[in-house]
């Protein structure tokens, strides 16, 4: 078994598949339209076996949690960028252009070499090797 897909409701869906093609490298579907639900979606993929989709519908509510406190469910989740070289590089110009930076590279307690950043909506990505 393995993990197909994570899915982000968002607000602003072209700006969100904009940062992490940017960003992250990702490469996109088509978008997808149901006009009945005003229901938009693209599906992003990483090089890898999981991919990110992105959602949109108008009656969706924003979250009420604190996104400087951790909470039950799901909480972050980690692209694997290769190397501590571009953990760093990447941290660094994420921070450059305006994205906060909730910790900086460091190496964990478990081995991983990793920072956490937030996305332009405020979703934890966990940048490691």
């Amino acid at each position: 078994m393995k993990i197909d897909h994570i899915a982000i409701w968002t607000t602003d869906l072209e700006g969100m598949r904009n940062f992490y093609m940017h960003y992250f490298d990702a490469s996109s579907s088509a978008g997808y339209y149901n006009h009945s639900k005003e229901f938009r979606s693209y599906f992003l993929s990483f090089n890898g076996n999981c991919r990110l989709e992105l959602m949109q519908m108008p009656s969706i509510l924003k979250s009420k949690n604190d996104l400087y406190k951790q909470y039950l469910g799901l909480v972050h989740f980690a692209i694997n960028v290769g190397s501590r070289q571009k953990v760093d590089e990447l941290t660094r110009q994420l921070r450059e252009d305006g994205f906060e930076v909730l910790s900086p590279p460091r190496t964990t307690g478990d081995g991983y070499y990793e920072s956490v950043v937030l996305d332009p909506e405020k979703n934890r990505i966990e940048i490691m090797v």
